[in-house]
């Protein structure tokens, strides 16, 4: 009896086991599924001449794989170049959401508050930090900090960010000598 009782113990735990397995096979081909669906989504819509239909499009896309960046990129591109900012912000916000750390996605926040009339340091600042603690290395968001924190008037830390940002001359001339410019605005060079 107690060896017919381990026997259908067993036989309960292979089951359990390979009902565990298929039902990941299956969510792993509807993740696969969702994705080409959302892939296909993202495509259709860049070749539409109706940009009300393919941003539609693009918001279907990003809600069947969250995951997915390229629908944020084009729905950021869309409201940023209407100027609609804060939509630029809950765009890059949702894929926050989904993809906490991506930096595009930080640093497009920043960029979208700091596009505000007047620009808005105080809520783009918290996105560039997270940028550069996601990536220290990144010239671009040390010279944003830099230039956020000059703008707020910290002239301590726009120096610090700023002198990091034109350091990179060999990787990122281009933000090197901005950074190099801001500094010498300021003085501090």
């Amino acid at each position: 009896m107690a060896s017919s009782m381990r026997i259908g113990s067993k036989l309960a735990v292979a089951a359990l086991a390979a009902a565990l397995a298929a039902s990941m096979t299956l969510s792993a081909f509807a993740d696969e599924t969702s994705a080409a669906k959302a892939r296909s989504l993202v495509e259709a819509a860049i070749n539409m001449t109706d940009s009300q239909q393919a941003v539609k499009l693009l918001w279907q896309a990003s809600d069947i794989d969250p995951t997915l960046e390229d629908p944020y990129i084009y729905l950021g591109l869309y409201y940023n170049s209407r100027s609609q900012f804060d939509q630029v912000v809950a765009v890059y916000k949702k894929l926050i959401k989904y993809e906490p750390n991506s930096l595009s996605a930080y640093l497009n926040i920043g960029e979208a508050y700091m596009s505000f009339t007047p620009p808005r340091a105080a809520d783009a600042l918290p996105y560039y930090q997270k940028a550069y603690q996601l990536d220290s290395t990144s010239a671009f968001a040390a010279l944003r900090l830099g230039e956020v924190y000059a703008q707020m008037g910290n002239r301590e830390q726009a120096a610090h960010y700023l002198g990091l940002a034109a350091a990179n001359s060999g990787k990122n001339p281009a933000v090197a000598a901005e950074a190099r410019k801001v500094l010498s605005d300021l003085g501090a060079m």
